[in-house]
């Protein structure tokens, strides 16, 4: 690795850090959109109360001082007309369940207000809760035929069970014939639960131009995993339009977005896990919105009023399916076996792999090559190791190219020394550069040539960068002192808040993270004297090369011990193949060699010769620009 392969890195860690902080929102924005967001919901609310104002009778206080049962139906009966019987009742639990999830629905609204993950539990040993009834609102705006306007979350559903034991049908009575059932269905080793909805004798109960139903659905995202920072970044909201790809909004800012074109299913999705409404038909006329919290464990609220194809007569059902699970790429990938390219859910889309290449490289690559190892090894430090050690070894040839072109530029070093003594200054630059470039181009060596194979690396140490912190297979896996692969590793750790410091770097230390450090900074030594070409370098960059390091140190501090213990080894592996050629390689012969190429007819290509004649141009008006000087 040369002067230009660090330059790259180098340029690589810059990005990276300052994409973060330019996507990091200041203050003064997150106020404004807090209080943008406040005075929708005053509005929506405002409208809300002014609709139903005339429809509802009085509030809890009124409604105690009536002591009158036949009053009391009156008045329930003026407001609500044939739901008005669903006004009260006695709220109950149906619990559907299988091996993997529990469900709890509510006879009061008749939705899920509880969802458990068995198989999982919180970094803090917890039962892994993704809502309950406090987290969790779902409710559907009926119109009745005489233009009353009813929430479903007002109202009370009475079970109706099978036998089936993991399907229940909640039911709406709307007078003496008519319901709305609300149907739930959960198979067996399944995270994805069937619901539908389905009108029955509901001609002139509602409105006759009600061919939609209103949906508005809102749910707190939990904090499941350790540190906030990393898991609030991967906290989003996803959804796929109906024809198109899936799309997603930015994880940290405050962010609303109306939407008319057809959604197929809309995604409130965690770090590591999600919950998925998909609907058969498509979702109409879409508002999403999403807001940042900071208050207990809570770290976004996600807000979505859409509406669903309904039909009135009952003829057909309103498809929908409930997605309750983890974020595991290959579940979720298995949703689209057997159904044609133009259907497909594509929920694998909310697991981050990177963009493009990236992807593919992940998907293709590392994820399978990944499985395939966790098939026969139980340890996954064991098995991060063995694939940094794959991936080394297919990366060897452009590991060994690259160091035969530093090797070529050391040894041509002294003669290079040589031109700078020749043409010393900054008046003679461009003579000195030419005559490097034609003593590198006379011996076969060239700078560039040790650049290349870096950059062809590049993506995938981008892609392990992106699959690592999404990869739910190492949650709660430990290796040594890290608990948890999936999150940092800390050995000291403290509770004041520390300006600048603990915003970015975080209230403790990483062990891996901080191993990577050092052994990136021994190898930043090492190969810096290694690739000594004798050129003279920019002022500071012997500094900058070893501010990379400690850039490293602070961007990957809270990041997830299995990528920081990749780079360590990935960086060790590199270290043992550069001694190894070192001590293989005869460079009295490589230069031997060089000094015959001198020999042979110079042949020059077209980069060179465009080098050649920019370097003339250059020269031509350095001379015109010293004529006028001497004139002047």
């Amino acid at each position: 690795m040369d002067k230009n392969t660090i330059i790259g890195f180098l340029l690589i860690g810059l990005v990276l850090f300052a994409f973060s902080w330019w996507n990091q929102p200041s203050p003064e924005q997150l106020e404004a959109q807090r209080r943008y967001q406040d005075s929708i919901a005053a509005e929506y609310a405002k409208q809300i109360d002014e609709l139903q104002r005339d429809q509802q009778v009085a509030d809890a206080d009124s409604w105690g001082e009536v002591t009158n049962d036949s009053l009391k139906s009156a008045r329930l009966e003026k407001a609500y007309g044939v739901f008005a019987g669903a006004m009260s009742g006695t709220e109950e639990t149906v619990v559907l369940e299988n091996d993997l999830v529990e469900i709890h629905l509510s006879s009061k609204g008749g939705h899920v207000f509880y969802a458990r993950l068995k198989n999982y539990s919180t970094f803090d040993s917890l039962p892994l809760v993704l809502f309950d009834g406090t987290q969790v609102k779902f409710d559907f705006t009926l119109v009745t035929a005489s233009n009353r306007v009813v929430n479903t979350r007002d109202l009370y559903f009475t079970p109706v069970k099978g036998s089936d034991p993991n399907t229940v049908i909640m039911r709406l009575q709307a007078g003496e014939d008519s319901t709305l059932d609300f149907t739930y269905s959960l198979a067996p080793d399944d995270y994805m639960m069937k619901y539908s909805i389905q009108a029955r004798e509901m001609n002139g109960v509602l409105a006759p131009g009600m061919n939609a139903l209103d949906l508005s659905w809102e749910q707190e995202m939990r904090q499941q995993e350790k540190g906030r920072k990393f898991e609030d970044q991967h906290t989003g909201l996803y959804y796929k339009f109906l024809a198109d790809d899936v799309e997603h909004f930015g994880e940290a800012k405050d962010q609303t977005k109306q939407l008319s074109n057809r959604l197929k299913w809309i995604g409130y999705k965690g770090k590591f896990f999600s919950t998925v409404l998909i609907a058969e038909e498509g979702f109409e006329t879409t508002t999403l919105d999403s807001k940042l919290l900071v208050e207990n464990r809570m770290l976004k609220r996600f807000r979505t009023t859409t509406s669903l194809p309904f039909d009135l007569q009952g003829r057909e059902a309103t498809s929908l399916q409930f997605y309750f699970g983890p974020n595991k790429y290959n579940l979720l990938k298995s949703y689209n076996k057997d159904v044609p390219a133009a259907q497909q859910l594509k929920l694998e889309k909310m697991v981050p792999l990177g963009a493009s290449v990236f992807r593919w490289i992940n998907q293709y690559f590392i994820i399978p090559l990944f499985d395939f190892l966790g098939r026969f090894i139980s340890s996954y430090g064991l098995i991060i190791f063995l694939l940094t050690l794959i991936v080394k070894m297919i990366l060897f040839p452009l590991t060994y190219k690259s160091y035969i072109s530093s090797a070529k530029m050391r040894v041509l070093r002294p003669q290079v020394e040589e031109i700078n003594a020749k043409y010393p200054g900054q008046e003679k630059a461009l003579e000195r550069q030419k005559a490097t470039m034609e003593l590198y181009s006379r011996a076969g060596a060239s700078p560039m040539s040790g650049c290349l194979p870096t950059l062809l690396q590049m993506p995938i140490l981008i892609a392990m960068y992106m699959f690592f912190p999404s990869a739910i297979e190492l949650r709660g896996q430990s290796f040594l002192w890290a608990q948890d692969l999936s999150t940092y590793d800390s050995i000291i750790s403290w509770n004041t808040y520390i300006p600048v410091i603990t915003p970015y770097f975080g209230n403790h230390i990483s062990l891996f993270c901080l191993l990577m450090t050092i052994t990136n900074i021994a190898y930043t030594k090492f190969n810096m004297e290694m690739t000594n070409t004798g050129q003279q370098q920019m002022p500071g960059m012997k500094a900058m090369m070893y501010m990379m390091p400690l850039m490293f140190l602070v961007f990957f501090n809270q990041s997830a011990s299995g990528l920081t213990y990749y780079y360590f080894v990935s960086i060790l592996i590199t270290i043992i193949q550069t001694l190894t050629f070192w001590y293989m390689i005869n460079e009295e012969k490589l230069l031997a060699k060089l000094e015959e190429n001198k020999k042979k007819p110079a042949k020059k290509s077209s980069f060179m010769k465009r080098l050649e004649e920019a370097q003339k141009a250059q020269q031509e008006q350095l001379k015109k620009q010293q004529d006028q000087r001497k004139k002047r």
